[in-house]
């Protein structure tokens, strides 16, 4: 099932605190955390207890390796006002959001996965308590290879970008990390797995 963001706020109670839990999905990109929570969504799909969340994002529905729900910035804006996101944020001059529906799914003691940001996991820890990370990495050589055939920067700029970051996530978050350096099927596996063991946790 998947969660979508609407005006009206969801319900408030506390009761989600102590309920469900929500994993949020990170890493650097060209790790291929889309391409594995993707396949993630195919494997539970009919699932009753596992929702995948549809974020709210200000770009073009068809940008990028996402199921979005796009709006323009004044629509996010507002849904914002109304009380339409759990939590929301802004990075590479987009706005991002994740519906209030998912404290009505948590409050049932369902699993949430969530695509979200290494850069706000502080702000996903206050909102859901119960917080899984998932940490999705590669070694650098691999994400240098997987950014250059995107086209998009030149060798110098990848090298440059990739020294900048980190793999690792800081903070005392529960982690778990995936690597996902070999074969796309193995990676697949580690996050089925991950997942699974949160089912009705």
């Amino acid at each position: 099932m998947t969660v979508e963001a609407n005006i009206k706020p969801a319900n408030l109670g506390l009761a989600y605190a102590t309920a469900g839990t929500l994993a949020v999905v990170v890493g650097p990109s060209g790790a291929g955390k889309d391409t594995l929570m993707n396949l993630a969504a195919r494997y539970f799909a009919g699932r009753p207890d596992v929702h995948f969340v549809r974020r709210v994002i200000t770009r073009e529905g068809d940008a990028g390796n996402e199921d979005h729900k796009s709006v323009s910035d004044a629509d996010f804006d507002a849904m914002q006002r109304a009380g339409a996101f759990a939590i929301s944020w802004e990075a590479h001059g987009l706005k991002y959001g994740i519906p209030a529906a998912v404290r009505d799914e948590l409050a049932l003691g369902h699993l949430v996965i969530a695509n979200g940001s290494r850069s706000v996991l502080d702000r996903f820890q206050t909102a859901f308590p119960r917080l899984k990370v998932i940490n999705v990495t590669a070694r650098r050589e691999v994400l240098a290879e997987r950014l250059m055939a995107r086209g998009r920067e030149s060798r110098e700029d990848v090298l440059k970008r990739l020294e900048r970051s980190s793999l690792t996530v800081q903070g005392s978050y529960d982690i778990a990390d995936i690597d996902n350096s070999s074969t796309l099927e193995e990676a697949e596996r580690a996050i089925i797995s991950v997942l699974e063991a949160l089912i009705g946790k």
